[in-house]
């Protein structure tokens, strides 16, 4: 798998003729679907495949599309939605050797986004839009919420919808930890007292709790937000290397190795081997317990300080050969009935990106009574200790250099 540094080098090789290379048949294209009335982009859609490439590392999230939303879609609208395995740099990746290869015609239509890919597909002009000011459906988001309109620093301004928000969450056995770690002084002091039971990940997970404690070190300067600030940058991460390289010999397997998924860590922390497991979702610690996948003793928490709460998107790709259902798709998807089953604990647990008060009365209701968390904080409780994304660089210099000081040292 490359590197986010590798994929951000190829970007600024291929950017240029790139951006050139945008001729006047995709530009009527693009007009022919834009200009289209909904009816007339359902009738298009009709009959179609559109291909979806998403993450595909949660068992939960894969039952909910396959059971869920590929049999309504194809149900209401005759669409055959097929979903790749596949996250945010391989997407880029895709992409970009598409591009590279004068493809005119992307392999997919749909990628599940947000951040740095975000920021990585903005650049090389791979993304189709704006586009969600024509999904009926896009009436109920709650675009007057940060946290949703804006993905790490960047306004989305229609070039991706929203689809979920989550903030992320430390996940501890009760039974073994009575007085979770608070803040990172805490944690340095729990590790030693209970050496090999705490991790992190080299992932997605990981990586967001790296820049909650990156904000936490920082503390009352303001310099990480807004644009990125190498000076900040340089400063903070140096003492977050710092405080790692302290303290990883306590860590599971004395911090010579890290998983580099969060799935294992899961299973590590439901066999008992870890004490800890991080989620960049809330909901999905009564999720896992419901599903039996973590045991009764798993209950999750925020530091003091605060941890990153986002936004998780539907991109459709500029090149897709089918932008009309995709639209159909993503309409699907951000639909009050398709957010109340994924918002379910039972299903995926995953949080709503729609503002509840503006939907049809039967589904406030409905929404109103999935009912109160038994094992994760209520949203409403931890919100105020929300910490809104840094700009996309930050992930990607994190990523970096955790494998060059931390990883490899």
């Amino acid at each position: 798998m490359k590197s986010f540094s590798v994929i951000i080098c190829s970007f600024f090789i291929v950017c240029s003729a790139m951006l050139t290379s945008c001729n006047q048949k995709k530009a009527t294209m693009q007009a022919d679907v834009a200009s289209l009335s909904w009816k007339d982009i359902e009738a298009k859609a009709n009959g179609t495949t559109v291909h979806l490439m998403m993450w595909q590392g949660d068992p939960q999230i894969n039952a909910y599309m396959a059971d869920y939303v590929v049999p309504q879609i194809k149900k209401l609208y005759n669409i055959d939605l097929k979903i790749v395995a596949g996250q945010g740099n391989q997407i880029v990746s895709l992409l970009l050797n598409e591009k590279q290869a004068s493809k005119t015609s992307s392999e997919i239509d749909l990628g599940w986004i947000n951040g740095e890919t975000f920021y990585q597909l903005r650049q090389i002009d791979g993304l189709y839009g704006p586009f969600t000011n024509q999904l009926p459906n896009a009436q109920y988001i709650n675009f007057n919420n940060k946290f949703i309109n804006t993905d790490f620093q960047e306004p989305i301004n229609g070039m991706e919808c929203p689809w979920g928000n989550v903030q992320m969450c430390l996940i501890y056995n009760k039974d073994k930890v009575a007085n979770p770690p608070k803040n990172i002084t805490e944690l340095a002091s729990y590790v030693k007292a209970n050496p090999g039971r705490f991790t992190i990940g080299n992932d997605f997970t990981g990586l967001t709790f790296l820049k909650s404690m990156l904000v936490e070190i920082a503390g009352a300067d303001t310099s990480l937000k807004g644009k990125f600030n190498e000076a900040a940058y340089k400063k903070y991460s140096q003492q977050l290397w710092d405080y790692i390289n302290t303290n990883k010999k306590y860590f599971w397997k004395e911090g010579k190795t890290f998983p580099n998924a969060v799935a294992p860590m899961h299973q590590m922390f439901a066999s008992g081997e870890l004490y800890f497991t991080m989620s960049n979702n809330d909901g999905e610690v009564d999720n896992k317990v419901a599903l039996g996948t973590f045991p009764t003793f798993a209950r999750s928490y925020v530091f003091d300080a605060g941890t990153i709460q986002n936004s998780h998107y539907m991109g459709i790709i500029k090149n897709s050969g089918n932008k009309a259902g995709a639209m159909v798709v993503v309409n699907f998807l951000i639909s009050p009935a398709a957010q109340l089953q994924k918002n379910k604990s039972t299903v995926w647990g995953d949080g709503t990106v729609l503002n509840i008060n503006s939907l049809p009365d039967s589904f406030q209701q409905q929404f109103k009574q999935l009912g109160n968390r038994m094992y994760g904080p209520q949203r409403s409780d931890i919100e105020q200790k929300a910490i809104e994304e840094l700009a996309p660089e930050y992930m990607i210099r994190l990523s970096d250099d955790f494998r060059k000081y931390v990883i490899e040292q």
